[in-house]
């Protein structure tokens, strides 16, 4: 029965049209087809559709929340100024400079009114004044020679102000301004161990008229100084640890960066900055062996306003775009009335010695010294304190 009344109504459909339409003066044939698909309900949508425009709002949201994300972790926070609310106390004298900004300072040595050497030392990456090599010299030579040293925080480290806009003719100009306040004289001495060493290049370009002799001891090197021979200074800097071969990319090439890439916990970053052993050489090793372990003071006061305007600003700076070559420059003492010392040990893992002796042949009018089975700290190691005050002072044994 079922079957039959499906028949009639399959049939009954095309005729029903087509005497629909002959009655409104139409004769047109409509296939059966054609009928089943005017009799069928629409089936409605198996999914549900979306707003218009929803989807690039929701991209646009995705994107702001990224940028709020990126901006927290790329942006360094703020230094904790040392005497403002919640920083660091002030322990030290310190000297107001003319864009007034605090420099913090210690003397040592015999009194500056009866010195016949007055030297301005220059701490290394993560130092600070309290990190002064002659300070080690011993009591009777500094008192014979009448030597006076004087050691400063660097911008951003220890006690003295940050300076954002800091760059290298900015520090030799805050060393000047360091030896006016202090009336050192017209000339003084400069010495500067690895970090500072490299930051004695500026004062050579910018203060040379005001030095009696520099001094660099392990100065470190920007392996991008346009005077390397490109085949050398890529040697040179493959030869370095992988992580430090990022972290100085980063610091030359996307500065901005910086921060983040030495905070972040993803890739490695900076062996020097996370304080790793791996870098010292076994001559360093043995030398840490017999160094007094460093004070609590000596740990915390480098990093105590921040490690942005202290670490990771000297890594932009010393190994960023520099705007001159040093390989350029010209001898500052033509007339022998003072000289230049480069000191460098052999076995230097975190300096190249096949840069720094293409840069001791390049300017010839340095007077280069390295140290034989000696790594970068060899400075400290018995006796080459004296040696090193010595000869910058110009007094031979």
């Amino acid at each position: 029965m079922r079957r039959r009344r499906s028949i009639e109504f399959r049939l009954s459909v095309p005729v029903l049209i087509e005497a629909t339409t002959m009655a409104a003066g139409v004769t047109r044939k409509i296939s059966a087809a054609s009928a089943r698909s005017h009799t069928r309900k629409s089936k409605p949508s198996s999914s549900s559709t979306l707003p218009k425009g929803i989807f690039k709002k929701l991209l646009v949201v995705f994107f702001m929340g990224f940028l709020a994300w990126a901006f927290r972790s790329f942006r360094p926070p703020p230094p904790k100024i040392c005497g403002s609310p919640g920083g660091p106390p002030i322990t030290s004298p310190r000297i107001k400079l003319r864009d007034g900004r605090n420099l913090s300072y210690l003397e040592h040595g015999v009194p500056k009114e009866t010195a016949k050497h007055k030297i301005i030392v220059i701490h290394g990456f993560d130092g600070c004044k309290l990190h002064n090599l002659f300070t080690r010299a011993s009591p009777g030579l500094v008192e014979e020679l009448g030597v006076y040293t004087v050691s400063f925080d660097r911008p951003g480290y220890g006690e003295s102000d940050p300076h954002p806009n800091r760059t290298l003719k900015s520090l030799a100009l805050d060393i000047e301004e360091l030896a006016d306040q202090l009336e050192l004289g017209s000339k003084f001495y400069i010495a500067g161990l690895s970090m500072g060493g490299n930051l004695v290049w500026p004062c050579l370009k910018y203060i040379p008229h005001r030095l009696a002799g520099a001094t660099l001891i392990s100065p470190v090197i920007n392996h991008w100084w346009p005077s390397f021979p490109s085949n050398l200074s890529t040697e040179a800097y493959y030869e370095q640890f992988k992580a430090d071969q990022w972290s100085l990319r980063v610091a030359h090439h996307l500065p901005w960066l910086t921060y983040w890439w030495n905070t972040q916990k993803w890739f490695p970053s900076s062996t020097v900055a996370s304080q790793s052993l791996d870098m010292f050489s076994p001559p360093d090793m043995e030398v840490l062996l017999k160094f007094t372990p460093p004070t609590e003071e000596q740990k915390i006061l480098p990093r105590q306003q921040g490690e942005f305007e202290s670490l990771h600003r000297d890594l932009m700076i010393g190994f960023g775009k520099w705007e001159f070559d040093p390989m350029e420059l010209e001898n500052p003492f033509p007339n022998n009335e003072g000289s230049v010392h480069l000191w460098m040990g052999d076995d230097d893992r975190f300096v190249p010695v096949k840069l720094q002796r293409y840069i001791a042949k390049q300017l010839p009018w340095i007077k280069y010294h390295e140290v034989t089975r000696a790594g970068h700290l060899f400075s400290l190691a018995d006796g080459m304190t004296d040696t090193i005050l010595k000869t910058l002072v110009n007094v031979e044994d």
